[in-house]
């Protein structure tokens, strides 16, 4: 029996055989490329130099990486690809999204009133932005983003420590929440499929909202995290090259009975500088470290720090090619052609150095890296952005 993997190789088990193709990545491949030419005014593709976002054409933003010994800025991809743009009406659960980990926690936010939440910084731009902050002021911020968007779907997996009685329940509902919800009583419970995407935008059922306490959804309706997914260990574990242990909280990764598989990838003290190594070839090896930990089975959601940062396609170049391997079995979405059966794939070689139209929006705004000498365009988000955030009890 035989499995592709997510660098285009295939892991086949015969009797007391192995077999393992040389580890060869397409989104490796792309490190290499340099361009001689000068690029502007929108023209710049990833990895061609850049002095400001302008530069960069769509989808694309202007960014650094000294920490694999780059001195000049070049182009790197801002978005991922919306799959279902080209792969729709398939389960939640058959998709891949970027999860931001710690959410809330935003270099340069300002001091809001009261106690100060004690935690490192772990994203660089506003919730909104991570979507296309004491905690109520997070979820109201949700609300309007699922309100302006009618066919957006967000998830949220609480680290929970609020111990007031129906504490959060009550903060979803304060922030206008409800109305968005998707109940407890309608989630698989068995590791059977979710609804489709279109069925949940559909019935307005566009929240999923999560938390680490069994007792919350008995009392308040909200699902326990370990129910419906399974996760590898976070921090400086989940991060070990060759290695992938589960949670010691989750269900074995393996484990049929959850439907939904959370992957951590984001060091245990957060650097800034390093991320964009850490979104390169190390993120790949480790997604193809899980993949088989998991039965063969890629993660739902990737959860990252400092997601923008890259060596030019990043998380979501990442995001890209589970996505195609999962949905029409290519190695990347952008060789799925729409309606045509599975495996039939369009002849693209290395990924698209620009992601493109992306239906999910363009870019709207800025961003202001930390330290960094110019803003740079900030796309919408796409049709799920999910977003993992601690709530401490003491911002109630």
């Amino acid at each position: 029996m035989c499995w592709p993997l997510l660098d285009s190789r295939t892991q086949c088990i015969a009797p007391s055989i192995i077999i393992t193709y040389l580890f060869l990545s397409l989104f490796f491949s792309s490190l290499f490329l340099t361009t001689s030419s000068a690029c502007f005014n929108g023209n710049c593709q990833v990895l061609e130099a850049c002095s400001a976002a302008t530069d960069c054409g769509p989808g694309l933003y202007c960014g650094n990486c000294p920490a694999l010994g780059r001195k000049k800025p070049v182009c790197t991809r801002g978005q991922a690809t919306l799959p279902t743009s080209i792969v729709n009406g398939l389960p939640f659960n058959k998709y891949t999204w970027i999860m931001t980990h710690n959410s809330f926690s935003i270099v340069d936010s300002p001091p809001l009133p009261g106690i100060q939440r004690l935690t490192f910084y772990n994203q660089e731009d506003t919730v909104t932005n991570q979507l296309r902050q004491p905690a109520l002021n997070t979820l109201k911020e949700v609300e309007t983003f699922l309100t302006e968007n009618p066919t957006e779907i967000i998830t949220i997996v609480i680290e929970d420590y609020v111990h007031t009685p129906k504490g959060l329940i009550n903060l979803f509902t304060s922030a206008g929440l409800v109305e968005f919800w998707f109940p407890v009583s309608d989630m698989p419970k068995n590791g059977e499929n979710w609804p489709t995407i279109t069925e949940m935008i559909q019935s307005n059922r566009r929240l999923l909202v999560f938390t680490s306490d069994a007792s919350k959804e008995d009392e308040e309706g909200i699902a326990y995290q370990w129910r419906y997914m399974v996760e590898n260990e976070s921090g400086d574990p989940g991060m070990k090259q060759g290695s992938c242990p589960q949670r010691k909280e989750s269900k074995p990764l393996n484990s049929r009975s959850a439907s939904l598989f959370l992957q951590n990838y984001f060091p245990t003290y957060p650097v800034e500088a390093d991320s964009c190594k850490e979104h390169s070839a190390p993120l790949v090896d480790t997604v193809n470290t899980c993949f088989k930990a998991a039965g063969n089975m890629l993660p739902n959601f990737v959860a990252v720090n400092f997601y923008m940062r890259s060596d030019g396609g990043g998380v979501f170049d990442v995001v890209d090619k589970m996505n195609g391997r999962t949905l029409c079995g290519c190695d990347t979405i952008t060789a799925c052609q729409v309606g045509a059966p599975f495996g039939s794939c369009k002849n693209i070689a290395v990924p698209s150095k620009s992601p493109g139209t992306n239906t999910g929006g363009s870019f709207t705004g800025y961003v202001q890296f930390a330290r960094s000498a110019s803003p740079d365009h900030f796309p919408n988000c796409l049709l799920v952005l999910s977003f993992y955030f601690l709530l401490i009890a003491v911002l109630l």
